[in-house]
C-alpha cells in the first residue's frame, strides 16, 4: 500500500470516529436557576411547565440520576423541549421567591434545609426528588426517588404532554386495579 493511501485510510478514521462521538454524545440538559425559569415563563409568548430537581451535594442517587437520567439523549432532549429545567438545592442558603413569599433555609439538625424545598415536596425531605409545576407555577406533582431513564421520561411525558389533564396516573400508566 502506498503512504498516500495509508494516509488516506488513516484521514477518513480519523473522521469516521469524530462524527460517531460527536453523534453519540448526549444533549446537556439546559438548566436554570429558579429566577431564570419563573421569569421566563412569565414572559414567554408560549411558556413551557418548570421542572425542578431538588438534589443535595451529599445524595448519592443523585449524582447518579444527574448522570443515567438527565444526560440520557431521549430524556434531555424530551425535557428540554417541554420544560425550564432547574436544580435546586435542598439544603441551598438563598432566599428564594415564590408566589408571593420568601422561602428561606431553616438551619435544622445536621445539615438544615430550604423552605421552597420542603414546601414543594409537601414537608417529605427525600432526595432525589422531581417537581412538575405547569405553565402557571401551580404544583403538578412532587415524585421521590432516584428515576431510570424510561421509567422517568414515563412520568415526564404525562405531564409534559397534558396528559394529566385527561387520565389519572394509573390509567395512564397501566397500574389501574
Amino acid at each position: 500500500m502506498t503512504q498516500n493511501k495509508l494516509m488516506f485510510i488513516k484521514g477518513i478514521l480519523f473522521l469516521f470516529t469524530v462524527l460517531i462521538t460527536t453523534a453519540t454524545k448526549a444533549q446537556e440538559v439546559q438548566w436554570l436557576s429558579w429566577e431564570e425559569a419563573t421569569q421566563l415563563a412569565q414572559s414567554d409568548a408560549a411558556p413551557k411547565k418548570i421542572f425542578i430537581d431538588v438534589y443535595t451535594d451529599w445524595c448519592g442517587w443523585c449524582k447518579k440520576m444527574d448522570k443515567d437520567t438527565f444526560q440520557n439523549e431521549e430524556v434531555a432532549t424530551y425535557m428540554t423541549a417541554n420544560f425550564y429545567m432547574v436544580k435546586l438545592d435542598g439544603e441551598g442558603k438563598e432566599p428564594i421567591e415564590y408566589n408571593g413569599k420568601t422561602y428561606s433555609y431553616v438551619p435544622s439538625g445536621r445539615r438544615g434545609y430550604h423552605e421552597l424545598a420542603a414546601a414543594l415536596m409537601q414537608g417529605k425531605l427525600s432526595y432525589p426528588t422531581v417537581i412538575f409545576l405547569d405553565e402557571n407555577l401551580k404544583m403538578l406533582s412532587p415524585v421521590p426517588g432516584y428515576q431510570k431513564p424510561a421509567p422517568f421520561l414515563n412520568i415526564a411525558r404525562y405531564f409534559g404532554d397534558d396528559i394529566y389533564k385527561e387520565k389519572d396516573w394509573n390509567s395512564y400508566s397501566g397500574n389501574s386495579k
